[in-house]
């Protein structure tokens, strides 16, 4: 979920069988992610219909993907994983040139973590929103707030901030293909 807009982009690992069953970005309901970020960006979204989420978190400028894009896995852990293929993240920034900023949703999504931050992006790993890391919520949501003050950072008076499209993007678009 991803348009020209995005400057924020929330990478997760691989869909659960629940999200990949609803088709759509983290359909399980004891996943917390519709309430962390509701809560950092001062939105209820986990009280919205999926396609107003998604509206809502583009109109903030966020968008979703994951690294992996297919993959074997019996279940829904990240541990259990096997065969992994990476999205291309050439396809994000052809689409997302002003994008800036990368946080990860969990351990396994932020195994990519210094590989975007070489690519001069602004990134942080999250503690994972999954139901199986059992970090409490509170806990969570102090980590998760970092995504409502950067969205905050992009906008000045309700108006969204001018963009660019200068060496962040420019430099991702080289990325190597095989790695994400």
């Amino acid at each position: 979920m991803i348009d020209a807009g995005v400057e924020t982009l929330i990478l997760g690992s691989f869909p659960s069988v629940a999200s990949l069953g609803k088709a759509q970005y983290y359909g399980h309901p004891q996943n917390q992610f519709w309430r962390l970020v509701g809560a950092a960006i001062g939105e209820p979204l986990s009280e919205m219909d999926y396609e107003t989420r998604k509206r809502t978190l583009l109109a903030h400028r966020i968008g979703l993907w994951d690294v992996i894009g297919a993959c074997v896995r019996e279940g829904s852990l990240d541990a259990d994983i096997r065969e992994p293929r990476h999205n291309d993240f050439v396809r994000v920034t052809g689409v997302a040139s002003g994008l800036r900023r990368i946080f990860f949703n969990g351990k396994s999504a932020g195994k990519f973590e210094r590989q975007f931050a070489t690519w001069g992006y602004d990134t942080a790993v999250l503690p994972s929103s999954s139901p199986a890391y059992t970090l409490s919520y509170a806990a969570k949501l102090e980590q998760w707030r970092r995504i409502g003050v950067a969205a905050r950072a992009v906008t000045a008076a309700g108006t969204p901030a001018r963009r660019s499209t200068a060496p962040v993007a420019r430099r991702a678009s080289h990325a190597p293909r095989s790695k994400c």
